[in-house]
């Protein structure tokens, strides 16, 4: 009988039946020009370079540096307080998701990238509020700091990485900015009657549309919002932005439901429809995904925006298989049904709910409350969501739950009923588990690379990096995990990130021969500004950390 050890065991857990397929008779399927998915993915080349085999991975560590192979090297780009334009703009806190978007067609070596800015830090950035709240300075400093950053970057002839603060095009969009609302919610009492908004903040992760503009998810809105007195409903939503043009109103589309968004996949459906793909990150919430009502047609470009404010949400009922439409007359038929009784995870009244929802606003703003009436089920930490640009599978990081054990998160794979992202039925797999059999835990942010390579970061919480159970895993990480071949499934370390932070937003440009890279809340856990725990990225002269993003370079065509 053969042996079944580690890796074998994981390449098997790893592959579904069509990877096997292609590994046994050697086509390679998988990566064939004729399997490409059509989706709004990281990928605009398939100039392929043998990612996992050109580097040594590298060993879990506590140091205060960002470690890579041997052979690669990163510039700071990009980084807190930095000025990245004329107008004096400076660049957020905090930085999450990054999309590059090239100049000059499939340009490498000169582009603009769209930078997320989660939250802020009271000990560097607005201070800790007093018996009466924040100062009118100390808003403004906590809804700058947040929301996006559009820089223009550019690789010099020395092949270092620097920032234009000549762009036309570097802008900052942010807690203070004029947002229009879109889709059902639109002027309707759910959101106070309101169709304009303030603000955008709490912005996690995101994704790249099939017209070329970014979706940026917002994730933890409650403190920010709170504290600025601002309408909580107003918040949660994917917003919609053109990194070219400033002109174009920046957007917010209520159809994709409210909830704690962590990111959007935008594909197609086999008959032309637009998908999204989102995940709600919280302990057990549940992921989704919207299908619109109309089809996509390159030729009207950023007008098929449009798409985004009508269709229907749904979501993911795991034990069946099934994705569930969240509409208004399934909620009040299920509120109504004899013996109904609120989940668990609700904690109001079926009274209270069936007052709550009246209109189709009322389900898309209340949607995690919907999606659980109705039976969808609640996972783990559905962060990114990411859909395979090679056979439609849809990958799922669910960070962890320690409500029942989930210590080191996991991470799903969907296959959709016929390989169409428009199927209502689906089947799923475990792919890769976290602990120390994989050597990651918390998967977070999830990225292809041109050879079905799934790049992930980790999100051990500050408070618990190099400690008990996770002290195994040094610090946070990106891991290289293939999706084929003889290592599918196993997970090489290719970057440590500095003490107390976490690596978010793995980007490659077309040509892969860049990696850009967050780096956010170094030194998060420090508690006296003159004992900072970290000071990456140990610029001369400075006084503090600073989150930043960075651009990798050594990999090879």
């Amino acid at each position: 009988m053969e042996t079944m050890n580690r890796r074998k065991f994981l390449s098997y857990l790893g592959t579904g039946s069509v990877a096997l397929a292609a590994a046994s008779s050697g086509l390679g399927v998988l990566t064939s020009e004729k399997a490409k998915a059509a989706t709004a993915d990281h990928l605009f080349g398939f100039k392929t370079n043998k990612v996992s085999g050109y580097f040594k991975p590298i060993q879990h560590s506590k140091e205060d540096q960002l470690l890579l192979p041997k052979g690669f090297k990163y510039d700071v780009v990009a980084a807190y307080g930095d000025v990245i334009n004329a107008a004096g703009d400076t660049f957020g806190f905090n930085n999450d998701y990054t999309a590059y978007f090239p100049l000059n067609g499939k340009n490498s070596d000169k582009g603009l990238l769209w930078v997320n800015h989660e939250y802020t830090n009271p000990i560097w950035v607005e201070g800790q509020p007093g018996s009466g709240g924040y100062t009118k300075e100390q808003l403004h400093k906590l809804l700058y700091n947040q929301g996006g950053s559009i820089i223009e970057v550019y690789r010099s002839q020395d092949g270092t990485w620097k920032l234009d603060k000549r762009s036309q095009y570097a802008r900052r969009i942010t807690g203070l900015t004029p947002f229009e609302l879109t889709g059902p919610a639109k002027g309707s009492k759910a959101v106070g009657g309101v169709s304009k908004v303030q603000g955008t903040f709490a912005n996690c992760s995101g994704g790249i549309t099939l017209w070329n503009t970014v979706l940026s998810c917002e994730e933890n809105f409650e403190s920010t919002a709170e504290a600025a007195g601002l309408n909580q409903t107003h918040y949660g939503w994917v917003i919609e932005v053109d990194p070219f043009h400033a002109e174009w109103q920046v957007r917010k589309h209520t159809a994709l439901g409210r909830f704690h968004h962590e990111n959007s996949a935008m594909g197609l459906a086999k008959d032309g429809r637009i998908v999204v793909y989102m995940g709600d990150d919280e302990k057990d919430a549940c992921v989704y995904k919207y299908i619109s009502k109309g089809k996509f047609d390159a030729a009207k470009e950023k007008a098929n925006s449009a798409l985004l404010e009508e269709g229907t949400l749904y979501a993911a009922n795991m034990k069946k298989g099934a994705w569930i439409a969240l509409t208004i007359e399934a909620v009040q038929k299920a509120l109504s049904a004899q013996g109904f009784k609120a989940p668990a995870l609700i904690s109001k009244t079926v009274e209270k709910l069936k007052a709550q929802f009246q209109t189709q606003a009322d389900v898309l703003v209340y949607a995690n409350e919907a999606a659980l009436i109705l039976g969808a089920t609640p996972t783990d930490r559905p962060e990114d969501v990411e859909i395979s640009p090679f056979d439609n599978t849809i990958f799922i990081a669910h960070t962890n739950n320690d409500n029942h054990g989930n210590i080191h998160g996991h991470i799903t794979r969907f296959f959709e009923q016929d390989d169409d992202l428009g199927a209502l039925e689906f089947d799923f797999e475990i792919f890769a588990a976290g602990g120390r059999q994989s050597g990651f835990s918390a998967p977070d942010n999830l990225s292809f690379d041109s050879n079905g390579n799934l790049w992930t970061v980790t999100d051990i919480s500050g408070s618990s990096i190099n400690k008990g159970v996770h002290a195994h895993f040094g610090n946070n990480g990106l891991y290289v995990i293939p999706t084929i071949g003889p290592n599918a499934g196993e997970a090489m370390q290719f970057a440590s990130a500095p003490l107390d932070a976490e690596l978010t937003g793995p980007f490659f440009t077309p040509d892969e021969t860049t990696l850009f890279l967050s780096v956010q809340h170094p030194g998060e856990q420090t508690k006296d500004i003159k004992a900072p725990t970290s000071m990456w990225p140990h610029r001369p002269g400075d006084s503090m950390p600073r989150p930043a993003v960075v651009a990798i370079t050594g990999f090879k065509l």
